[in-house]
């Protein structure tokens, strides 16, 4: 259910609800479409971030950041502010000039897919990032640098989600609140010290409490 929230709040079409409403900075975005919702500050970290071919990394990068720039009524970026902004962020994610220069996500490592995805999440700015297991498949050095990433964007005017199985991410990105998600329901929330209990004694109990 988790990677099933992740793609409701971000508006995936083959997904439907069917009762109930998610309401965003009191407004229902049900009906929104997925690019109206990321124009809304709302954005999505894939578990595995999908290769596509025949589009340029940085093409992409400005036609994203354009786009959200025209519904939030602000000026598009000129070419030589954009290309400093990209430079900028991605030498703090330790992105290589070459992969920019690549289609997106094309011969990537998983941990260049991660880290250019958290690349997109710096230069967007977004006020809801939803981070959908965003540890698969990273070693211990990509792991840092993506949570380094993620990090530097904390602020009191932005949420985070972390989807996540296992306590080594979080002793990166340190959670305020750690929520329980089992069939559809919360079943326990708490502070980091919850996602310590669950590292030392697993979900077993939890769940026969709520069972």
């Amino acid at each position: 259910g988790k990677s099933t929230l992740s793609y409701i709040l971000s508006g995936r079409e083959d997904y439907e609800v069917t009762e109930g409403d998610i309401l965003y900075n009191g407004e229902s975005i049900l009906e929104l479409d997925p690019a109206e919702r990321a124009a809304k500050g709302i954005f999505l970290a894939f578990q595995y971030p999908v290769e596509i071919p025949g589009v340029a990394t940085m093409q992409f990068l400005k036609v994203a950041m354009n786009e959200q720039r025209k519904a939030r009524g602000e000026a598009e970026l000129t070419t030589p502010d954009f290309i400093r902004r990209v430079k900028d962020a991605a030498e703090k994610l330790k992105i290589d000039q070459a992969m920019l220069r690549r289609p997106l996500n094309v011969g990537f490592s998983g941990g260049e897919k991660k880290r250019a995805e958290i690349l997109q999440m710096a230069l967007l700015e977004p006020k809801l990032c939803v981070l959908d297991e965003t540890d698969s498949g990273l070693d211990i050095d990509a792991l840092k640098i993506v949570a380094d990433g993620v990090n530097a964007l904390k602020s009191p005017d932005r949420a985070v989600i972390v989807i996540t199985h296992y306590q080594r991410l979080l002793d990166y990105i340190v959670p305020d609140s750690v929520h329980v998600l089992y069939k559809g329901q919360i079943i326990r929330s708490g502070d980091k010290a919850l996602a310590l209990e669950l590292e030392e004694n697993g979900y077993a109990d939890i769940i026969g409490e709520a069972a």
